[in-house]
């Protein structure tokens, strides 16, 4: 999530030096936890300054929102990108920076690969989202169950906070690689996010 925001401001051209927010998730649940120090790994050495960081209770994205509204009054065009946690915080923000007027408004990133957000990537108010397929993990899932129910031993690929574990690496979704790892894998159709306000964005990336 952060390093793709990174690349993506160096790439952009913004200096080193420069300001972003970090949004986490809720401060209960562990997983956010896990994504806040992956976040922080990412930013580390950046050469960004984190200006405000948030742990957002019950990942709730009008909480995220309203915690942006006030950084957008606190720190205004000093901000040149927001690491978000999932998606719903990301919207958050990008609903945060509209209300105040914010165009362009900085990249923001995502994760969980939801319609909103790959609306919001293809009306170019999002810059990233984390696609994660449920069928690839369900199915390793599977194996191992089945596995277990005949009495064998699954054999991990490896170790992870001292589980046995197999891991999967996600895709990082932007503007330029949406059509190929969403729509042509079939992971979501034109039909149910290439609607309204949204079919000319498609349109112009090939997504049909």
């Amino acid at each position: 999530i952060a390093q793709s925001l990174v690349a993506h401001l160096k790439k952009s051209g913004v200096a080193e030096g420069a300001g972003v927010l970090q949004i986490n998730g809720s401060p209960t649940d562990a997983a956010a936890g896990l994504i806040r120090d992956g976040i922080h790994r990412g930013l580390k050495d950046s050469g960004y300054k984190t200006l405000a960081e948030f742990d957002t209770p019950e990942w709730a994205p009008p909480k995220a929102q309203e915690w942006a509204a006030g950084q957008i009054t606190r720190f205004g065009a000093d901000i040149k990108g927001v690491v978000a946690a999932n998606d719903g915080t990301g919207g958050g923000a990008i609903a945060a920076f509209k209300a105040a007027g914010v165009n362009p408004v900085p990249p923001v990133t995502g994760n969980d690969a939801t319609i909103a957000a790959l609306q919001l990537i293809i009306s170019g108010d999002q810059y990233n989202t984390i696609s994660k397929p449920s069928e690839i993990v369900a199915a390793a899932a599977a194996k191992v169950a089945v596995q277990l129910l005949k009495g064998e031993t699954p054999q991990a690929k490896t170790t992870l906070y001292d589980t046995p574990s197999e891991l999967f690496v996600p895709a990082v979704v932007t503007a330029e690689n949406i059509k190929a790892e969403i729509f042509d894998k079939k992971i979501q159709t034109a039909a149910e996010v290439c609607t309204g306000e949204y079919a000319d964005g498609c349109a112009k990336l090939g997504i049909k």
